[in-house]
């Protein structure tokens, strides 16, 4: 069977021109269905119990998903006169962004005032004209002292003031998106440009949304191709070829069309998570071309035909390529174990590519060879010997290398221990954006984005005017103000505190709950009365007045803290105040339940993936043995890049975990070829373990750096992503090829030395060994060359 493929790619060249044609239009076509969803629910299922909890509590209350304008005054106050007309002004445009259904700000903030036996309420600024010195620190006061404004709408130290407009976004529509970010933006520009004594920064969801799609939509233009050039670079210096450089580049190409364009078919969606798809599917592709050209570059230097050459090539490489096709395929496919749909998306359409990529490999590139002139460089076979000198220094001091490596690779990983699972949706943006910059601005200077929001629900009909369960309410939010992590808390108890202090005279000494219920539903009816259209306060309690809202923001918190804070905060509900039924939910909330299960998910699918990578090469090889010493490395390369990350940066988010079924695909090629060849020299040739790594080393050493430079540099592109999800998948994939290297060049071959001892060889047997042909150094095998 494989002899009649071989002979169909190298003598039917049209007509697999016309097959891969017919293939890339066909699949490529569904590209264009691709849908960028920026959204951060995509990252979860629809049956996940955090995002159900979310989206019944947004049910409740008025949606959050807003854009933040974040105001600072360049003197350090923004209660002047001046300053406070520009907050007005962007109020009111603020109510003119599309899909805006409220807005809230330091001047229309509902101010209530004891007006005799009645309630005033009114703007806290309601116009700037006539305010003198006095009515200036008048607001500042009542601004800086109220719970609801103070570092929501305002900083402690007055310097910083905020608009935050709410948006009812249509569900999936792209358009409406692009809409109100493109709106946000030229408000932004044009405030910008009228008051240049104010800097002005923009945040919250829709901004976040906004600003990953035009990331994703712009590297799709940018980082792809700079990667392909990248890439396609180094392969020309490795192959020295053009020709061969250009087919594989077609290669790339083609794989990368069918891989996007089958994600369009079958209706995937293109998130932050898994827009690195084109750029991982084209590092993949270039290692099954490199094999086949070195090997059909070699016989051609040797004088044999294109089709003979091409024809020696495929028959050496077809079993090879195919393995390591088939375990980086399940390498990706390990990411379906993970619990972020994205992910699970990035795991198959990479596979789809791989899958693509060996087809185009074994069928196109041949055929595309046998079209044109090759030329082949004399220089190639200069890199013969390259490595020689280190396989003998490998051999020599194989005892020192392996006691020291593995002493360096424990002294490595004891390092893993100090990463710990992190994982904050509004850092998916690297620093530097923008949008990130004016994010973290916002968390050091106002509220942290670190939240909580408890819907806390009375067991009776307009329960929440019932003193027993404002006072319940009031207890809890004075606990939680008690708790070390706990930044700010926003309750409705303060605003009937405020209203019952504004009935009696605005005397401080009343600045406590309603002690009777009728007392408490009329102060409250008379101040949503007055209240003005879309500054209501549907945002802290339901419509039938059963539940309220109350939102607790944490200091910086790491995933587990807060799923800690999570329990503990519950736990004190449940203990305290058992007749208050409640239920927990925040973006914060979905993403570290997210992490945590997305990290344990992955290991079991590691696991997996082990497992069946291990037993193809046991299969492959014909070898328990050398099976089960795969293992090493292929498992260390992942544990030392682990090590290496817990020591410099400790924080391990949604991508690094689903990176180690990934690069275990990946680096299980090298200990294939370096295996494979090891065990031909041992099985036909009867070398001892010495001299088949040697052998092993001159044969492919030099294939597998290159290949692996090519890889390298194509990640190290990947981690130039501004989506911190692809820079931190990057670098962690380039460390564990790097580690790779190191354990396939100086542990492993100290290992087969130490665990397969045979008769030593001869010298005789020794000097019959040439190279192998399936690299850049290469050369015949034994039988090839009789």
């Amino acid at each position: 069977m494989t002899a009649f493929l071989i002979n169909l790619a190298i003598t039917q060249r049209a007509l697999m021109l016309a097959l891969a044609t017919a293939l890339v239009i066909g699949c490529g076509w569904g590209a264009t269905k691709l849908v960028p969803d920026t959204d951060y629910k995509a990252f979860f299922a629809d049956d996940n119990p955090e995002l159900q909890a979310f989206l019944a509590l947004q049910d409740t209350y008025t949606n959050t998903d807003s854009v933040l304008f974040v105001v600072q005054a360049q003197d350090g106050n923004i209660f002047t006169r001046e300053h406070l007309q520009a907050l007005r002004d962007l109020t009111e445009q603020g109510w003119t962004l599309p899909y805006s259904v409220r807005v809230d700000s330091l001047t229309n903030f509902q101010h209530t005032i004891a007006d005799d036996d009645s309630l005033q309420v009114q703007e806290l600024v309601e116009s700037t004209a006539n305010l003198d010195a006095a009515a200036l620190q008048n607001i500042r006061t009542i601004a800086l002292n109220e719970p609801h404004l103070l570092n929501k709408l305002v900083s402690r130290d007055g310097s910083i003031a905020a608009v935050n407009v709410v948006m009812a976004l249509p569900d999936k529509e792209r358009d409406a998106l692009h809409e109100a970010g493109a709106a946000t933006r030229a408000l932004t520009t044009a405030f910008a440009r009228q008051h240049p004594e104010l800097q002005l920064r923009v945040s919250g969801i829709v901004e976040y949304n906004y600003a990953s799609e035009l990331i994703i939509s712009g590297e799709m233009k940018t980082l792809v191709p700079a990667m392909l050039l990248v890439v396609m670079l180094v392969l020309a210096l490795m192959l020295r070829s053009a020709w061969g450089t250009l087919a594989t580049l077609l290669v790339v190409v083609c794989s990368i069309v069918v891989a996007m364009g089958m994600m369009g078919w079958l209706g995937w969606p293109l998130t932050s998570g898994s827009a690195s798809a084109p750029t991982i599917v084209l590092t993949m592709a270039v290692a099954d071309c490199v094999h086949i050209l070195v090997t059909y570059f070699y016989f051609l230097r040797q004088g044999q035909s294109k089709q003979a050459a091409m024809r020696a090539s495929l028959q050496l490489n077809y079993q090879p390529v195919f393995l390591t096709s088939l375990t980086t395929a399940i390498g990706f496919l390990s990411m379906n174990y993970s619990e972020i749909p994205p992910f699970q998306i990035l795991g198959n359409v990479v596979t789809i590519g791989v899958v693509a990529a060996w087809l185009f490999a074994i069928f196109l590139l041949p055929a595309l060879m046998m079209l044109v002139p090759v030329k082949v460089s004399d220089k190639l076979s200069q890199q013969n010997h390259l490595l020689d000198p280190f396989a003998a220094f490998v051999v020599k001091r194989r005892v020192p290398l392996f006691w020291g490596m593995g002493a360096l690779f424990l002294a490595i990983m004891a390092f893993i221990p100090r990463n710990e699972v992190n994982d904050n949706f509004l850092r998916f943006i690297v620093e530097g954006n923008p949008t990130r910059d004016a994010t973290d601005f916002i968390g050091e200077n106002l509220s942290s984005f670190y939240s909580i929001e408890y819907s806390l629900e009375s067991t009776r009909e307009g329960g929440i005017y019932h003193p027993q369960f404002l006072a319940g309410v009031e207890d809890f939010a004075q606990w939680l103000q008690t708790q070390p992590e706990v930044a700010q808390v926003v309750s409705i108890t303060d605003v009937f505190k405020r209203l019952n202090r504004n009935m009696h005279g605005d005397d401080p000494a009343w600045n406590k709950l309603p002690e009777e219920r009728e007392l408490a539903a009329q102060y409250l009816l008379m101040y949503e009365m007055s209240l003005p259209f879309g500054l209501d306060l549907n945002n802290q309690i339901s419509f039938d007045r059963t539940r309220t809202r109350l939102i607790v923001n944490f200091r910086d918190q790491s995933t587990k803290s807060m799923l800690e804070l999570e329990q503990r905060i519950g736990d004190y509900l449940r203990l305290q105040h058992p007749d208050i039924p409640f239920q927990a939910a925040s973006t914060t909330l979905l993403f570290s339940h997210a992490g945590i299960a997305n990290a344990n998910s992955m290991i079991q699918g590691t696991l997996l993936a082990l497992l069946l990578i291990s037993a193809s090469l046991i299969l492959a090889l014909r070898s328990l043995k050398m099976g089960l010493i795969s293992i090493v490395p292929n498992l260390i390369p992942a544990g030392l890049a682990f090590g290496l990350w817990g020591a410099v940066k400790g924080e391990v988010g949604m991508s690094i975990a689903i990176s180690i079924g990934m690069t275990l695909g990946i680096v299980v090629d090298n200990t294939i070829h370096f295996l494979s060849k090891y065990l031909r020299m041992r099985r036909e040739q009867g070398l001892d373990s010495a001299a088949a790594v040697e052998y092993a080393f001159s044969s492919v050493g030099v294939a597998l750096l290159a290949s692996n430079l090519v890889l390298i540099a194509g990640f190290v592109v990947l981690a130039q992503s501004d989506i911190a999800l692809n820079t931190d998948m990057g670098w962690f994939t380039v460390l564990t090829l790097v580690m790779a290297l190191v354990v396939d060049f100086l542990f492993l071959p100290a290992l087969l030395m130490g665990l397969d001892r045979r008769k030593p060889a001869t010298a005789v047997e020794l000097r019959m060994v040439p190279p192998a042909p399936d690299n850049v150094a290469s050369a015949p095998p034994i039988e090839e060359s009789r």
